[in-house]
């Protein structure tokens, strides 16, 4: 993975924007990673990802409920 410095961000942004096409690019400042830079392939990639995650977590949960006898209705009087 490159790192950059946030100055050669503002010096060469088109030259580290190609970059981010290839890989993701570290932007440093102060000497502490302080961003990423990701092409919006793998920004999507990474979002869907956790959707993907986030529905199995939740199909999982709600199955263990059922399986518990909890259902809407019985929730719906819990929250209420």
């Amino acid at each position: 993975m490159r790192q950059v410095t946030a100055n050669e961000v503002k010096q060469s942004f088109g030259k580290i924007l190609d970059a981010a096409q290839r890989e993701p690019v570290v932007i440093k400042r102060y000497n502490r990673n302080a961003a990423v830079l990701l092409s919006m392939q793998d920004y999507e990639k990474l979002t869907a990802a956790h959707v993907d995650a986030f529905e199995r977590f939740c199909d999982k949960v709600g199955t263990q409920a059922k399986s518990k006898g909890l259902t809407e209705d019985k929730l719906k009087k819990i929250l209420i």
